[in-house]
């Protein structure tokens, strides 16, 4: 067997982080996606500096989110050129955009147009506040998404200013749930017979993915407010600083809670009317954690860590990424992997965390120069001659 979507192809129309980010998801899982862009100009990320590679200068930013994909120029404003794009689409499987809401349509690429082309297709949007509503015509980036989706007011530590999270989680946790409606609606299609229109907002996943915060709201009125690393419902649990870095702990459940005083020479505590349960942990935590901080300054974090594996209390080093990418977990999981490419050179890359039976080889293909493949797919795809590609670059089509 080899990758689950061999087989499925894709059109890419999507440029910056949330869309790219989808269609690299599905390239990995064996899709053939063919990114879409316009000629001589292509996906912004190209340019986005400050890191470039080899001799063509590609941008660090662009090769993150664009492996295991081939690129199509194509003038989608021309008559020519959504003609192919249209033949394309009787072919394909998928078609992935992340325009601001409504310029599908003005380019004639609307769902209801592209399904009466082809009924099987799988058409998605992503885009930051959905295909309706009052928001729609919003432009839209993650930092706002973080903002007006909440998840920014509770970000950072007790008293301080409003954080965004390191990563930009309105973009690919957007990314993610698109590549989860894609693939439901592939398998819907097997029954049916009949493609569906996936509609992701960036700001409903961030509503959706605040859980338990949410809930604790509708219940109980609870606005959240930063805690930093802690946990509002479990104690202890948080980052501590040991002799030389920060170490973070889970160890509100009792069992892990009396693992964790036996390491730290707390034995004492374990019965301590204070704390010796989750409620009085939770009611005491000011001076619980008073207590524990003086504690972890006695050893470094390393040895607290090679400690806790020995006696069973949920820890972890707060690594910064160097370690992450050298941490022997990490490479074990073939998470680092190398990218050869004729344009860069050997790259490393971070690895597709997706690990299945059944594949035999994860491939890892290098990210496209802007219309690398336009001759290839064109004519493989839809079998055009060597003279009528030649006439669509002369005419700038492609």
């Amino acid at each position: 067997m080899g990758l689950p979507l061999e087989g499925i192809t894709v059109l890419d129309l999507t440029h910056v982080m949330s869309g790219p980010y989808c269609t690299q998801i599905l390239g990995d899982l064996g899709a053939e996606v063919i990114k879409i862009e316009r000629p001589d100009v292509g996906d912004q990320t190209r340019r986005m500096p400050p890191h470039f590679v080899g001799e063509k200068k590609m941008s660090a930013y662009f090769l993150s989110l664009n492996r295991n994909k081939k690129s199509l120029t194509l003038d989608m404003k021309s008559p020519e050129g959504k003609e192919i794009f249209y033949k394309l689409t009787k072919k394909a499987d998928v078609v992935v955009n992340n325009f601001a809401p409504g310029t599908m349509e003005k380019l004639g690429l609307g769902y209801e147009t592209l399904k009466a082309i082809n009924p099987r297709i799988v058409w998605a949007a992503i885009s930051g506040y959905g295909l309706d509503g009052p928001y729609r015509n919003r432009p839209a980036y993650d930092i706002i998404i973080q903002a007006v989706g909440g998840v920014m007011s509770y970000t950072g530590e007790p008293d301080r200013p409003p954080a965004r999270c390191g990563i930009p989680y309105g973009d690919l946790g957007a990314s993610i749930q698109a590549v989860v409606g894609i693939l439901a609606a592939l398998l819907s299609r097997v029954t049916t017979g009949e493609g569906r229109m996936v509609d992701i907002s960036m700001l409903d996943v961030m509503a959706a993915l605040h859980t338990y915060r949410a809930k604790y709201f509708f219940v109980a009125g609870e606005v959240p407010k930063a805690v930093g690393t802690a946990h509002v419902s479990s104690v202890p649990l948080r980052a501590y600083r040991t002799k030389d870095t920060y170490i973070v702990i889970e160890a509100f459940m009792d069992h892990f809670w009396r693992n964790l005083c036996h390491v730290l020479d707390l034995d004492h505590l374990a019965d301590d009317p204070r704390f010796n349960s989750r409620p009085n942990r939770l009611t005491n935590r000011d001076e619980l954690d008073r207590l524990l901080e003086e504690a972890f300054l006695k050893k470094t974090t390393d040895e607290w860590q090679a400690l806790f594996d020995i006696t069973e209390v949920p820890a972890g080093p707060i690594n910064t990424l160097d370690k992450t990418f050298a941490d022997p977990q990490i490479l074990a999981r073939n998470m680092v992997v190398e990218i050869d490419s004729p344009h860069t050179g050997k790259v490393k890359d971070v690895g597709n965390p997706i690990k299945m039976s059944g594949v035999d080889k994860q491939v890892y293909n290098p990210p496209p120069l802007l219309g690398e493949h336009s001759e290839a797919v064109l004519a493989s795809v839809l079998g055009l001659s060597q003279a009528e590609i030649a006439t669509l670059k002369e005419k700038k089509i492609i």
